[in-house]
């Protein structure tokens, strides 16, 4: 998929003004990427306040940054190009190295940013939503796939491995994330590590995984149980399905983001386990599988049209085990639109 590159970085150039600097130096990998179209692991875009941009890399993508649509030349020439002071820097991405060798010509004049591409990347243009839409697919089918060979016996690496190899067979580029399989005990472990531990009968099952298609990452949550399930991993199940329920309805433009996160856990905190949902509601899914815009308590941005995000409540009883139900969806004017179409009734397997 083909997108403007030259329109992206023109939205960026509006923005510059307002950050009182006349170019902004992009070094983030994920940023020049959508900036550029170049993935490489050593790379940086100028980007100026008139449009005009330079992509600088070495010579091991220096061919590949020949063949996009701006102009490029070796990374060592980037401090000769700044010119003046007054250029922005990506301050959670650059290096103290690398702004001190910079900043030796232009002296004050680099002026650290924050968060300024990615607010740009968390709106998705409907071509990124296909992709997104295309990752979330695969994930639903493998985890169609997988569901029936889940059984007592088989350890929580294994299942993830399971759940990654069909995720591959499918046409995910690789997992979007590592994957997590949390049986019994291990559900209260929000990112718990697949171990050798095996599934027993009467675990709840937790597996949280994602596949990543053509860059763009999908994320998707479900417990099972293995067998009957007791009345209080029931009764914890339904607690959360009707929390991400509430968090799903809440997900609107113009949303404000602390107020998603409230619609969900104020339902966990009125069941009395408030203090077991120990992490925010949700985040941005796009180039990366955590990025702008973040759902929680304190988050005070609002949501915008086309913007993907999920919506993942969960309750976590130490010692026991857990829940966690999580979807991606995207906001929209009607009304959210989901990407994870798997069941959130409770499997019983």
């Amino acid at each position: 998929m083909t997108f403007d590159y030259a329109a992206r970085r023109a939205r960026l150039a509006e923005l510059l003004p307002a950050c009182e600097v006349h170019a902004l130096l992009v070094t983030s990998p994920v940023n020049v990427r959508y900036l550029t179209g170049l993935a490489s692991s050593n790379a940086a875009v100028l980007v100026r306040m008139d449009g005009t941009a330079m992509l600088a890399t070495d010579n091991r993508y220096i061919e590949a940054a020949r063949t996009l649509d701006v102009p490029s030349v070796e990374v060592s020439d980037v401090a000769g190009r700044l010119a003046a002071p007054g250029v922005g820097i990506e301050a959670a991405s650059m290096s103290v190295a690398a702004y001190r060798r910079l900043g030796d010509g232009l002296g004050d004049g680099l002026v650290p940013l924050g968060p300024t591409v990615e607010l740009l990347r968390s709106v998705k243009d409907e071509d990124e939503l296909e992709l997104i839409r295309t990752a979330c697919a695969i994930t639903d089918e493998a985890f169609a796939d997988v569901c029936p060979r889940i059984a007592p016996g088989m350890t929580e690496r294994e299942l993830a491995g399971l759940l990654e190899r069909r995720m591959a067979e499918l046409g995910a580029d690789k997992p979007a994330f590592d994957t997590i399989v949390a049986a019994g005990e291990h559900g209260a472990i929000p990112h718990h590590a697949p171990t050798s531990r095996e599934l027993r009968a009467g675990d709840l099952v937790t597996m949280d995984f994602g596949a990543r298609y053509q860059g763009y990452h999908a994320d998707m949550t479900r417990t099972v149980s293995l067998g009957p399930p007791a009345a209080w991993q029931r009764e914890l199940y339904e607690l959360v399905a009707a929390a991400q329920r509430a968090g799903r309805r809440a997900l609107a433009p113009g949303a404000r983001a602390g107020e998603v996160d409230e619609a969900a856990r104020s339902v966990i905190e009125d069941a009395g386990h408030g203090g077991h949902f120990r992490h925010g509601l949700g985040h941005g899914v796009g180039l990366e599988i955590h990025e702008e815009p973040f759902l929680g308590p304190s988050r005070t941005g609002r949501l915008e049209d086309r913007v993907p995000i999920t919506v993942e409540p969960g309750v976590y009883l130490p010692g026991r085990g857990g829940v966690r139900i999580e979807d991606t969806l995207v906001a929209r004017a009607g009304g959210p639109e989901l990407f994870t179409k798997t069941t959130k009734e409770l499997l019983v397997l």
